[in-house]
């Protein structure tokens, strides 16, 4: 790959992390390398499950602490999250990865737990070969207006309301 863009999956509805992980399955039906990150999340997820037939070709690395995330994160919270970050840079200038995943990193910014400034820099001086996505709710202004592709996800309706709880290989 001889270009790689900045793209962003946001919005309240459904489908940002299983649209970004579309790309990765294209990608590595490719043969193409990938890197995910996963911010805020920490769990045997049925997708980390199904990447791990893929073998080498892609790696997965959860940055959370395995409890809800919301305006009461704690210092334990934003440590984690600045260590993925960090390792998630490493992933993105290291020239093995075509395609870098930053899963929930828009909500990690949304609740102040990483600094738009920190990504800003990211986003900058990443290789231009690789292929950068951001999911989660939130994505500040200033990473709209930085990214090449922007799509938000608008929930018109769903199951949960008729209290529906998260299914396996589904939402979870």
């Amino acid at each position: 790959m001889t270009k790689g863009y900045v793209q962003v999956y946001t919005g309240n509805g459904k489908g940002k992390t299983t649209a970004a992980f579309g790309v990765a399955v294209r990608m590595l039906g490719a043969g193409y390398r990938v890197f995910i990150g996963q911010f805020l999340k920490k769990g045997l997820y049925s997708e980390l499950k199904g990447f791990k037939r893929w073998g080498g070709s892609i790696s997965i690395e959860q940055f959370g602490s395995g409890r809800f995330v919301g305006k009461d994160a704690t210092v334990k919270d934003r440590k984690l999250a600045e260590e993925g970050l960090e390792r998630c840079w490493k992933a993105i200038r290291s020239g093995e990865y075509d395609l870098v995943i930053l899963d929930e990193l828009n909500a990690a910014l949304s609740l102040g737990i990483i600094k738009f400034d920190t990504v800003r820099r990211l986003l900058h001086e990443k290789p231009d070969n690789v292929e950068l996505i951001l999911t989660g709710r939130g994505a500040p202004p200033e990473l709209i207006n930085e990214a090449d592709l922007v799509t938000e996800m608008v929930e018109i309706k769903h199951y949960y309301g008729s209290n529906v709880s998260a299914r396996t290989g589904i939402e979870k």
